[in-house]
């Protein structure tokens, strides 16, 4: 169950995510937690009742397509306006229902279209939006890419994305090869901050996340391929690192929910057997990490959780990979001081759930004990 903005609700004697041991009064008001009391704990009050509840930070995910309703762009272009538009307002239901609240669409969905199915669907997702991606065909010059930047800005993005390297459907060999020119690169990220939007790299590895700490953009995402050098630079510049890790397992299964070609599915199999070293390097130098799971097509949204799995698998505690989740991608969004946090004075967006997220064993347990999903946002704060 959804609440949207709710005006005043409390709950008693209920456990925060991550504070062992402890219980709290939490009052939301008006959309934000207004009180957070711990409560003085009972005689005899050391098991667990069967009836208690956890309340966690809504879960922000750095990198969605909630406007792809197929893996391959041209199955989506057989659709019609209408089912487009059904699909991805499911998309936006299945995401918020799973406990998910904020994200970041890394392409393919405009910021009218948000405001129109928010509107129309009474679903509070909040999206922030690149609009459309950089890539292959953008590699023209410094003219063309102002061109094409000042269409992106045109539409309300708060984000830019560039395709700098290629991925699934680049060979292995290839796909840490620079699309942009040094210049071209350099050049849209400068442009981009100067119109107050910030930046988003898809890269897999190599020169382009040399470029991307030297020219200070907000995050790399997915980056494979990240060697030990280039997570300590990126640790000291503050440059964020989204994985997004599970969707190379998803894709790496020809038995699975996507299908994918053979040769699709082994590229996916050596980027998912990178992952752990790029993680481990992230770790230890002290990389800010961003839950991401750059999930798209009805059989992924909803499942975000499964992110969860990977980045621990993968040599992050739970702790960590919660911790990804919302706070430390609160802060990668540019919304540290509002979200990501049970805190007073901070939006109400939270999940309660009936188990301790911390000790879940899994995403599939974890999504299946959502009591409700709560969005502290008016309808005019999300369009």
């Amino acid at each position: 169950m959804i609440h949207k903005h709710p005006e005043l609700q409390t709950f008693k004697d209920i456990y925060i995510a991550g504070i062992k041991g402890k219980r709290f009064d939490v009052v939301i008001k008006d959309g934000y937690f207004s009180s957070i009391t711990e409560v003085e704990p009972q005689q005899n009050d050391s098991a667990l009742t069967g009836t208690d509840l956890w309340i966690s930070p809504g879960i922000i995910d750095l990198h969605t397509h909630l406007a792809w309703t197929d893996f391959d762009h041209a199955d989506q272009l057989k659709r019609d306006f209408q089912q487009i538009e059904t699909m991805q307002a499911q998309a936006f239901e299945a995401t918020l229902r799973t406990g998910v609240t904020t994200v970041r669409d890394a392409g393919g969905i405009l910021p009218s279209t948000v405001q129109h199915l928010v509107q129309q669907y009474q679903q509070p997702l909040r999206v922030q939006t690149s609009s459309d991606m950089l890539g292959a065909a953008d590699a023209r010059g410094l003219k063309h890419l102002e061109q094409r930047m000042a269409q992106i800005f045109d539409t309300g993005a708060g984000w830019i994305k560039i395709m700098a390297t290629g991925g699934l459907g680049t060979p292995t060999e290839k796909v840490v090869d620079p699309i942009f020119s040094e210049e071209e690169f350099a050049f849209i990220v400068r442009n981009a901050h100067a119109h107050d939007k910030k930046v988003l790299i898809h890269t897999w590895g190599g020169v382009t996340i040399d470029w991307s700490i030297q020219a200070g953009v907000e995050s790399i995402e997915h980056g494979m391929f990240l060697t030990e050098d280039q997570a300590g630079r990126l640790a000291n510049s503050g440059v964020a690192f989204v994985p997004t890790t599970s969707i190379y397992r998803i894709a790496a299964d020809p038995k699975g929910v996507l299908a994918l070609n053979p040769i699709i599915c082994e590229r996916a199999a050596r980027a998912a057997e990178s992952h752990p070293k790029a993680i481990n390097y992230a770790k230890r130098e002290g990389v800010r990490i961003g839950f991401g799971t750059d999930y798209a097509t009805p059989s992924l949204h909803g499942y975000n959780l499964q992110e969860l799995d990977t980045l621990i698998d993968y040599g992050l505690t739970r702790g960590e990979a919660w911790q990804s989740a919302t706070k430390t991608a609160a802060d990668i969004l540019g919304s540290g001081n509002e979200l990501g946090q049970i805190t007073e004075g901070f939006i109400a967006d939270a999940v309660i759930f009936k188990v301790d997220p911390y000790q879940a064993h899994n995403a599939e347990v974890l999504r299946n004990s959502i009591v409700s999903v709560i969005s502290g946002a008016k309808e005019a704060e999300l369009i």
